[in-house]
């Protein structure tokens, strides 16, 4: 029997090698390989800056401090996402509005996103899930069509004049829609480098944007650095200069920043970065040659308006319960297969519930839900693991029969 894991990280020892020297060169925090990965972070996507953190909740929230969203405010996620979306609003004294999924849809329903928009709301955060970007165009039009109830809070909202698109792209770190990269599409973008990622960093994540909200890009990445290091007026490398001891607290803030460590490890998954792609689309071809259409709806990462980063394989059982749909996990699991689940719905979760809301106002994303699996997508596979794990859940009905 196989034993295929859900998603190991890809290391080489060329990540290794480069790690070793990073501890040997003195500089294990944030220093010059942290700079460096910006700035290849900003020439992959094809933007001027980037800012690297220590994951993209951290990214996320600081991006809400940096806008000046607080209490009054309300700020529009999916019902359909992991916590970190929902709880960065949560965080910064925000109303959490969540948008059910269209009717069969992993995404957001664009018009009921539309409706909930109104004079409180500041921000709108899409979630880009298993790496497929959202329909960033109908967002904007939702967003230009409600432009007239937008009342700023502050200089930078007022820059902007309407509600800020923040795009948490935690899968989609690669993805391209209508001839743009994840990155260049969304007002501000956030990406995570966390263990499970196609790109790791072991933990860490990056912001772009696309607007500066009347600053200068330089401005806007060193609010970033002020966020992330107390307020701190100049960083461990600026301060290690001889004679720079001296520094200002601008304002107390917030600790987020990325380690040289970690950075070593990104630049070189960044330089194999096109090659993983390669390998996970490969596999996703292999996968949707093999599982049973009849018995099976797959999520798909290529059509012609867009690419997808290959991050996830979600998979629907037609028709199936949330019992039937356990019952296969564990099927799999006697077969040495992990599998997962993406995403279990917010109000299913008690510290929602006790916020407020009801898995009953969001049948759809319930639905979605409820016999999803999320089958292993990794570089460490094998075609051949991909036959297998795809054989071995068509097989799972054949034998219930």
């Amino acid at each position: 029997m196989k034993n295929i894991n859900f998603s190991p990280p890809d290391i080489s020892e060329d990540e290794i090698k480069e790690v070793t020297e990073a501890l040997r060169s003195g500089w294990i925090t944030t220093g010059p390989r942290t700079k460096e990965f910006e700035r290849k972070i900003a020439e992959f996507i094809g933007v001027n800056k980037a800012v690297c953190l220590n994951s993209a909740t951290a990214a996320m929230e600081l991006t809400l401090h940096l806008l000046g969203v607080g209490p009054g405010d309300e700020v529009i996620t999916s019902a359909y996402t992991y916590s970190a979306s929902a709880a960065v609003i949560h965080h910064v004294g925000a109303k959490i509005i969540l948008v059910d999924t269209a009717p069969g849809s992993f995404e957001m329903d664009y018009d009921e996103m539309e409706k909930a928009i109104n004079a409180n709301t500041k921000v709108i955060i899409p979630v880009d899930i298993a790496g497929v970007m959202c329909n960033y165009d109908r967002i904007f039009e939702a967003i230009e069509n409600k432009k007239h109830l937008f009342i700023p809070n502050n200089k930078r909202q007022e820059n902007i004049g309407r509600v800020t698109v923040l795009s948490d792209a935690a899968h989609s770190f690669g993805a391209c829609q209508n001839g743009k990269n994840a990155g260049q599409v969304a007002d501000v973008t956030c990406f995570s480098f966390h263990a499970v990622k196609n790109l790791t960093t072991a933990e860490g994540g990056a912001i772009t944007w696309t607007k500066t909200f009347g600053m200068t890009d330089e401005e806007i990445y060193n609010e970033y650095m002020l966020l992330s290091l107390h307020g701190q007026s100049k960083d461990a490398l600026s301060k290690m200069q001889k004679g720079s001891w001296e520094y200002d607290i601008i304002y107390p803030a917030y600790k987020c920043n990325m380690t040289d460590i970690l950075a070593a490890v990104g630049l070189v998954q960044l330089q194999r970065y096109k090659e993983l792609l390669k390998k996970r689309f490969d596999l996703i071809k292999h996968y949707e040659m093999t599982i049973d259409r009849e018995k099976f709806d797959i999520i798909y990462h290529h059509e012609d308006s867009y690419t997808s980063s290959g991050h996830l394989f979600l998979v629907n059982i037609k028709n199936a319960s949330v019992e039937v749909r356990n019952k296969v996990i564990k099927y799999m699991a006697e077969h040495g297969i992990a599998t997962n689940v993406h995403y279990k719905p917010l109000p299913l979760f008690t510290a929602y519930k006790n916020l407020g809301f009801d898995i009953k106002d969001y049948p759809n994303a319930f639905n979605k839900y409820k016999n999803e699996i999320t089958l292993p997508l990794h570089t460490l596979m094998s075609v051949k693991d991909v036959f297998y794990v795809a054989e071995t859940l068509n097989n799972y009905f054949k034998n219930e029969v």
